[in-house]
């Protein structure tokens, strides 16, 4: 918990290299952005980076707005003020909607057909995936197999559908982009910015090579693997602490009106996304308490020399493993006055949020890529959200369970009531 040595780990471009425990998704995800190491990921980090620029993001806003629309009726159904909604797995649909449009181009209605091959089988193999990183004697691929041989091969038919739908998107995609050249036609592919993860990977090259199909299926399945999870986990706390913290969510939807006048003709934009200062607050406050990524794990691949105010100079060999619990991190009494409340205005303060201790999408070179969509996506959600139902404290709290991606064994649950 010493923020000080976290920091200069997170900070050093050699030290990388994730932990052996993640290896457990490069069945799915291949070595992409989130699991390479080395010149690989500099050259990923370096190839990927573009997509997240401002003007892009100002497109998937759309999007945002867009989908949030088709949630709020989807909620419209368990919105009667009486009764108890886990609120995650709408978030997830929500989340997953969100994600396939602005990675793919492709809408996936993982809202409306919860029946569809596609998304029930990212739902189910990240639930797997959280299941076994839970379990440090099957994390392995050869004692999974043997001790859930069954298991094993519902995995293998997830990753099968999974695979085989995102290299049919990429196929048709460059096809289109080929179409494109031949007609010498710009009126299409290259305006079409929120297909700009997917058209970017398609037109990338590395070392004057164009990335393969298999390349680019790995950055696109990281992606929405990434993408949907993180931000389903952040918005469902965000949702249930509001529900428990009438005042915050009065004071929030205060400035939401401030900014939104008028609901039924919201015009979303980076600009005055940008003017939702208290939510960002409320935001930040969700993600310190739980973090969508509670830890951080790492190899040490070469011998790490630090010096430390404190504790001097000294040398942390190579193949020791090193764990940073963000979760512990950002509740640290001697950084955060009463860190078990949830206090957003904490964040109003100059240095509430500027020290190494808060950190909740990482810091450094292997910092989160998408940080930025994220907390636009999470901005347009919440506002949509609260402008049409007020979040009532009914059901359970939440229990917090450490995984891959912060979940809780009982749910994110509340009540929802139309406001008037």
């Amino acid at each position: 918990m010493d923020s000080e040595l976290n920091e200069h780990l997170m900070l050093n471009s050699l030290q990388i290299t994730k932990h052996r425990n993640y290896d457990t998704l490069k069945q799915w995800l291949g070595t992409g952005l989130l699991l390479s190491n080395g010149r690989k990921w500099h050259q990923r980090r370096k190839t990927i980076t573009p997509t997240f620029h401002f003007k892009i993001l100002e497109d998937f806003v759309q999007v945002f707005d867009r989908q949030s629309s088709v949630a709020l009726q989807c909620l419209a159904e368990v919105a009667d003020g009486k009764i108890a909604v886990d609120i995650y797995p709408f978030m997830c649909r929500l989340a997953l909607d969100v994600i396939a449009e602005t990675a793919m181009g492709t809408k996936v209605n993982a809202q409306i057909d919860k029946s569809m091959p596609y998304t029930s089988a990212v739902k189910e193999m990240t639930a797997m995936m959280a299941w076994r990183f839970l379990r440090l004697h099957i994390q392995n691929e050869v004692t999974f197999t043997l001790f859930y041989p069954l298991k094993k091969l519902r995995q293998m038919k997830l990753i099968r559908i999974m695979h085989k739908f995102t290299r049919d998107v990429i196929e048709k995609r460059r096809q289109d982009l080929e179409n494109k050249v031949e007609r010498n036609d710009d009126s299409d592919i290259g305006s079409k910015k929120r297909m700009a993860l997917l058209d970017l990977l398609l037109q990338a090259t590395i070392d004057g090579r164009p990335l393969s199909d298999e390349d680019i299926r790995e950055e696109v399945d990281t992606f929405m693997f990434e993408g949907h999870d993180t931000t389903t986990s952040a918005l469902s706390f965000t949702l249930h602490l509001l529900a428990r913290h009438p005042q915050v969510q009065n004071k929030l939807l205060t400035e939401i009106r401030k900014v939104y006048p008028d609901e039924e003709h919201n015009k979303f934009t980076l600009m005055n996304l940008n003017e939702l200062k208290y939510m960002e607050c409320v935001i930040k406050e969700v993600l310190r308490l739980y973090p969508s990524v509670p830890i951080i794990a790492r190899e040490i691949v070469e011998d790490f020399k630090y010096e430390h105010s404190k504790l001097g100079s000294g040398v942390i060999p190579a193949g020791t493993e090193f764990v940073i619990s963000l979760y512990a991190m950002m509740r640290n009494g001697t950084r955060f006055k009463d860190p078990l409340e949830f206090r957003p205005e904490r964040h109003e303060e100059h240095d509430a949020s500027s020290s190494f201790c808060f950190v909740p999408f990482s810091a450094g070179p292997r910092n989160c890529i998408g940080q930025k969509f994220a907390m636009y996506e999470m901005k347009v959600i919440l506002v949509k959200i609260l402008q049409r139902y007020e979040l009532l404290p009914l059901g359970e709290d939440i229990s917090p369970v450490m995984n891959i991606v912060m979940r809780s064994e009982t749910g994110m649950q509340l009540g929802l009531k139309e406001r008037t």
